[in-house]
């Protein structure tokens, strides 16, 4: 029988560039261990962060080596953790992975795409829409629940509009905050009167913490506002959950989903920012979560409607805010597209709720074939 192709399609053109090679490598791996070796044969594509796309050998390289091609040659500084390191550590496991990708099926032959691309361009809808009018088979969601799961703003309404509770917001837009010196201070004192100190500003369409500030006085959030609007056109301030508990449950399925075992992040940084996220040791993942039954199950329900409620296929990762003293539980935000390394939470959600890293691929790669 013929192996299916899946076209595992990997960089990008965000500041997540190096986040999407580290969950390509572990992709890859899956789906050349045990039985998925029969059955899938890799074809890599590398989008470079200039948007042009490379299959073939150059695809081949950065996914052995697992750094971007200007970085093959010599000791780089590691992009996500910020430590140093020499790519001949990683030597030893690109002549083997060059030998099984170089009969790779070419592009025109894919028969299913995995998209591992984090943040703009690559999970908010873009890539989806073109993968449709390639009329092939892709993981995860389509434009609209890509697009939803991108955007806070158009997240955090269709959260509103199946009545999943959630903190405080005010929606921005960058005229408001690039605007004549009448406009700019009257927009700082609804945000004041709406939702007090302390809270974050964040742009609407990035991932990975990028861009995310949390203030306490006016001049912070006035600084916040203008540092957010160079990264994005819509903006979004929520108010501060006091003293949260920050959980996560991972979805998987279609029309069907169904909810892992519920996890928690803890950390002693002011919040979850990007060097806290991607600087080994910072951060503590506890799965399963030490919370009551009851509050998982809850957390579980509710992620499956927040999966349904942006048209979210295949996978997704539900984060929540949850209020020990009171036993409010919110939601934060949906990610269509998480992390997928060994060591991210959406597959660490699985592999404690009894579905393996390499089960686990092969079902997506399975759901993708099923709902197209």
């Amino acid at each position: 029988m013929a192996k299916i192709r899946v076209g595992l399609l990997f960089g990008g053109c965000s500041g997540e560039h190096e986040v999407s090679l580290r969950s390509a490598q572990a992709i890859a791996r899956a789906l050349e261990a045990g039985q998925n070796a029969d059955q899938y044969q890799i074809t890599p594509v590398y989008i470079q962060k200039d948007g042009r796309w490379q299959p073939g050998e150059q695809a081949q390289q950065v996914l052995a080596a697992g750094v971007p091609p200007g970085m093959l040659e010599d000791e780089t500084v590691d992009p996500v953790v910020g430590s140093s390191s020499s790519t001949a550590a990683l030597q030893p496991t690109r002549p083997a992975a060059l030998e099984r990708w170089q009969s790779a099926a070419t592009v025109s032959e894919v028969d299913v795409w995995f998209p591992i691309l984090h943040g703009p361009n690559g999970e908010d809808g873009t890539v989806q829409g073109l993968l449709q009018l390639m009329q092939v088979p892709f993981v995860g969601s389509g434009v609209l629940g890509s697009a939803l799961g991108m955007d806070k703003i158009a997240m955090k309404m269709a959260f509103a509009q199946v009545g999943l509770p959630q903190a405080n917001y005010v929606a921005v837009t960058r005229s408001q905050v690039w605007s004549n010196p009448c406009i700019f201070p009257k927009l700082c004192d609804q945000i004041e009167a709406e939702l007090d100190y302390p809270c974050f500003v964040k742009p609407a369409n990035l991932g990975s913490s990028v861009g995310i500030a949390k203030v306490r006085t006016r001049s912070q959030l006035e600084a916040a506002l203008d540092s957010a609007a160079s990264y994005d056109r819509r903006l979004i301030v929520e108010a501060a959950v006091p003293s949260p508990r920050e959980l996560e449950c991972a979805v998987l399925g279609n029309d069907h989903p169904r909810a892992s075992v519920v996890g928690e992040i803890t950390y002693q940084s002011d919040f979850y920012d990007y060097q806290t996220k991607y600087t080994e040791g910072l951060a503590q993942l506890h799965i399963p979560a030490d919370i009551p039954e009851a509050i998982a199950r809850q957390i579980q329900e509710m992620s499956i409607r927040a999966f349904e409620a942006v048209d979210g296929a295949g996978l997704a990762r539900v984060d929540f805010f949850y209020v020990e003293s009171t036993g409010e539980i919110l939601i934060n935000e949906i990610n269509t597209l998480p992390g997928f390394t060994a060591t991210s939470m959406y597959p660490q959600l699985w592999a404690a709720s009894g579905v393996s890293f390499a089960e686990l691929v092969d079902r997506l790669v399975q759901l993708a074939i099923e709902s197209r």
